[in-house]
C-alpha cells in the first residue's frame, strides 16, 4: 500500500493478461454474470434488512455493513476487469492503479474488522446474554461500525501518502493493481516499504483474528457446558461467520503468499484464480451462506420476492 513518485511512469502494463480471441466475449459475459449476481444478492439482502424493523438488531446491522463492503470491494474490481477483458492492450493509468489499490487494500481490512465486530457480537449474545441489551446499545453499534469502515480507509490513505519510492519499471503481473507488484519496481532498496505493507497487512489481519479466536474460544466453552438451546443458538448464528471468516482467510493467504513469493512454475491461470480468489468469491459467498442460513433473513427474503412477483 504504497504512494510512488511516478513522474518518470504515466501508466501500468498488465502483463497476467493473455491473447484469448474471440474466446474474451465468452469470459466478459461469465464476469459480468458474476459481478449481476453478486450486486442483486447483496441488494436484496441490504434491502431486506434496512426495510424490515424485525431485522433492525445488532447482528443483522453487522451484517449489512458485511453486505455493503462486499458491494464496495467487488466495484473495485470487477468494472475493472470487465473493461481489460475487452481491451487489446492491457494498461492502466498511474491515478486509476492507486485508485484500485486503495480499494483492494482498504477492501480486506474492513472485512476483517466487520467479522472481528460481528464475533463480539456472538460472544455477548452467547455469553453475556443477561446483559446484552446493556451493553450493545445504538452508540455503541454505531460507533463499531465506523471504526470498521474509518481505521481501514485512514490507515491507507496514511500509508499511501508517507512511503515514497522511485520506480524503474510499470509492468505488473498481475490482472489488477497490486501495491506489492508496484514495490518491485522501485529503483531503490524498498524494504522500508515493504515492512510498512507488512505492518498493515498483517496488523489487521492477525489482531482481528486473535480477536475472533479469542470470542470464539469464550463461546465454545460456553456452549459446552450450556443447555441444548444455547448449543442450538450458537451453531445457527455461528457457522455462518465461522465459514466466512475461513473462506476470506484462505483467500487472504492465497494473495499474500503468491504476492511475496515467486509462483512462476504455476500455471498463469491457477495464479490468476488465487489472486482473484478472496475478491471475487467471498463477496458472493457471504450473501448466499448468511442468506441460506439464517431464517429470519431467509423468510422475509422469499416473502419479498414473492411479493415483487406478484
Amino acid at each position: 500500500m504504497i504512494m510512488m513518485n511516478s513522474s518518470q511512469v504515466s501508466y501500468f502494463t498488465l502483463a497476467a493478461y493473455f491473447q484469448t480471441g474471440t474466446l474474451k466475449y465468452l469470459y466478459f459475459m461469465i464476469v459480468l454474470f458474476l459481478y449481476i449476481f453478486i450486486v442483486s444478492l447483496n441488494v436484496l439482502l441490504i434491502v431486506v434488512i434496512c426495510l424490515n424493523r424485525s431485522l433492525h438488531e445488532p447482528m443483522y446491522l453487522f451484517l449489512c455493513s458485511l453486505f455493503v463492503n462486499e458491494l464496495y470491494g467487488s466495484t473495485g474490481l470487477f468494472p475493472f476487469l470487465l473493461v481489460q477483458i475487452l481491451s487489446d492492450i492491457h494498461t492502466v493509468s498511474v491515478p486509476f492503479c492507486f485508485l484500485q489499490m486503495f480499494c483492494v487494500h482498504s477492501y480486506g481490512g474492513m472485512e476483517y474488522l466487520n467479522l472481528a465486530v460481528m464475533s463480539y457480537d456472538r460472544y455477548l449474545a452467547i455469553c453475556c446474554p443477561l446483559h446484552y441489551n446493556t451493553r450493545m446499545t445504538s452508540n455503541k453499534i454505531a460507533t463499531l461500525i465506523a471504526v470498521t469502515w474509518l481505521y481501514p480507509l485512514l490507515v491507507c490513505f496514511a500509508i499511501y501518502l508517507t512511503s515514497v519510492l522511485q520506480l524503474c519499471g510499470n509492468t505488473i503481473y498481475k490482472v489488477y493493481c497490486d501495491g506489492h507488484s508496484i514495490v518491485k519496481l522501485a529503483c531503490s532498496d524498498a524494504h522500508t516499504a515493504n515492512i510498512y505493507g507488512l505492518i498493515a497487512s498483517f496488523g489487521t489481519m492477525f489482531v482481528a483474528l486473535i480477536f475472533i479466536m479469542f470470542t470464539y474460544m469464550k463461546i465454545f466453552l460456553v456452549c459446552f457446558s450450556g443447555s441444548k438451546q444455547t448449543k442450538q443458538k450458537a451453531v445457527s448464528t455461528c457457522t455462518p461467520h465461522l465459514a466466512s471468516i475461513f473462506n476470506f482467510s484462505v483467500g487472504a493467504s492465497f494473495e499474500l503468499i503468491q504476492s511475496r513469493f515467486n509462483m512462476k512454475s504455476f500455471p498463469s491461470m491457477l495464479r490468476i484464480f488465487l489472486s482473484l480468489y478472496f475478491l471475487t468469491c467471498q463477496p458472493l459467498f457471504n450473501p448466499v451462506m448468511y442468506g441460506l442460513n439464517l431464517s429470519k433473513i431467509r423468510v422475509i427474503g422469499r416473502n419479498l420476492m414473492s411479493n415483487v412477483g406478484d
